[in-house]
């Protein structure tokens, strides 16, 4: 989100709308892109005190601040931030890297205030995650290299029906653990240990807004990162840009990667990123509706 709407929402009016937040209890903020919550976990964060702890998955990249909507240097300067740009732009990371890293925050000097549009994320620290063997690099790129309709043909039949099959990533994901260990994701969850946090030792916020209001800020998005240096960022990495890397499946990346290599013009990039943002906050949406039923519910609609 450009700074100009984080600022715009940044009011001891966002934290008037919270939840009781008991002293010491971590706080976690999920929702859908552009919704507002970086505005509402700083409003936390300053008036209770606490970290805010990354947990979208393109925030975590070393090379993406404007393009990933990753707090400013100011934002940043207002209240400590973990697990923000800490990862090289040419590596994976996975939720299980994630919750590794997660997990010491959860008893440390400061209330962790998880915030992030990612749902597995969420999934592994307040349900649990099975401890599956990482992937052999040539598995990964096999699969890397094979289009979705055949990975979801060889994705087992039980797995396959629990997940989101327009989601590539969960499917090759799928796919790489039943290539490399010889068993099912569905096998390997059904021995998930318990979770590090339950709901019940946390402040589960879910930002539910308006679908117009929603929709009006993501429109705007993509200018508003123009303006504050979306496209010298990226141009900075056309030599380094890899589309297979998951750093630059970034929402946003390709498409002005497209213009930067004259493939696209700035209309066509504008109009392709803002669909996939659009796409992108629906399947959140429907995840956050489906899955997160017993959070609060905090709207931040103007």
């Amino acid at each position: 989100m450009a700074q100009s709407d984080r600022t715009a929402t940044s009011s001891a009016a966002i934290a008037d709308r919270l939840p009781s937040v008991p002293e010491g209890k971590p706080v976690l903020i999920a929702g859908p892109t552009a919704s507002g919550k970086s505005a509402l976990a700083l409003a936390v964060a300053e008036r209770f005190g606490g970290v805010i702890v990354n947990a979208d998955a393109s925030q975590v990249y070393d090379c993406w601040r404007v393009i990933s909507a990753r707090p400013s240097a100011e934002e940043e300067a207002r209240a400590p931030h973990a697990l923000y740009g800490h990862v090289p732009f040419d590596e994976t990371y996975s939720a299980g890297q994630w919750l590794r890293e997660v997990t010491p925050l959860l008893s440390g000097d400061l209330r962790p205030i998880i915030v992030g549009g990612t749902g597995l994320y969420f999934k592994t620290l307040t349900e649990g995650m099975a401890e599956i063997p990482p992937t052999p690099a040539a598995i990964r790129a096999q699969a890397d290299a094979m289009p979705l309709p055949d990975l979801l043909a060889e994705v087992d039949p039980r797995t396959l029906a629990r997940l989101d099959t327009r989601n590539r990533a969960r499917v090759q994901r799928a796919w790489e653990v039943e290539r490399a260990t010889g068993r099912s994701l569905t096998d390997w969850q059904a021995e998930t240990p318990p979770p590090v946090l339950r709901l019940d030792q946390a402040v589960p916020i879910v930002v539910d807004v308006d679908k117009a209001w929603l929709l009006d800020r993501i429109n705007r998005r993509f200018d508003q990162m123009l303006a504050t240096g979306a496209l010298d960022e990226v141009a900075a990495m056309r030599d380094r840009y890899d589309p297979s890397l998951p750093s630059c499946k970034a929402i946003g990346v390709p498409e002005l990667m497209a213009y930067v290599t004259g493939d696209l013009t700035l209309d066509e990039a504008r109009e392709k990123a803002t669909i996939a943002t659009r796409q992108y906050a629906k399947r959140q949406r429907t995840w956050c509706r489906s899955r997160m039923k017993d959070w609060h519910k905090v709207d931040l609609s103007d």
